[in-house]
């Protein structure tokens, strides 16, 4: 039974490590629409007020979001690494760096998942009150790339999706082990007693 739970435990270490650089690619790939469609509808960059578009400030109130969001998924991937330098990925008997490496992963990848959500759909929200119309016609006009498609905003429903089933698997590796070692203990103590 160890065998077969340690084949699936490096399985789940590598998937967390997926998760985590699906959510940096995610990070730098979220605002490729808003700016190629948004970022030359400012006059004046300085002052974001000053737009031929209603709305395109989104653009701009995302900035320090998206920082964030690219600081944390590099912080992300250093917490799937550190399952591998503590060994979680193949370690036969769990230690407390295992726990450590895993609790800190999982933490971090809720509180991140939540946090990025809530905000990803505040700028849903904002991206769609830009005024369209106005937007196509500058597009028309200047010849700027136009989209109205909330892509990037809905694609994070999987990115994060996929980060939480990865808590999910090392949460239930987490408890495989410890079962596995509890029945691996009693049988050592069993054969000592007869």
């Amino acid at each position: 039974m160890y065998k077969k739970q340690m084949r699936f435990q490096k399985i789940f270490c590598f998937i967390a490590l997926f998760s985590s650089v699906l959510v940096f690619i995610y990070s730098l790939g979220i605002m490729t629409d808003l700016y190629d469609t948004l970022y030359t509808t400012m006059m004046d960059p300085t002052n974001i007020d000053e737009t031929w578009v209603p709305g395109s400030q989104v653009y701009y109130h995302m900035q320090g979001f998206n920082k964030t969001l690219l600081a944390g998924s590099i912080v992300m991937i250093l917490l799937a690494v550190l399952l591998f330098i503590t060994n979680t990925d193949k370690r036969r008997k769990y230690y407390i760096a295992n726990y450590v490496s895993t609790g800190l992963f999982s933490a971090f990848t809720i509180c991140f998942s939540v946090w990025a959500h809530s905000n990803i759909q505040l700028y849903r929200a904002e991206w769609k009150n830009v005024d369209f119309a106005a937007l196509k016609d500058f597009s028309d006009m200047f010849k700027t790339t136009y989209t109205e498609s909330t892509f990037w905003f809905d694609i994070h429903y999987l990115v994060f999706g996929i980060s939480l089933v990865a808590v999910v698997l090392l949460v239930f590796n987490v408890y495989w082990k410890i079962s596995l070692m509890k029945e691996e203990k009693r049988l050592v103590e069993g054969g000592k007693t007869a």
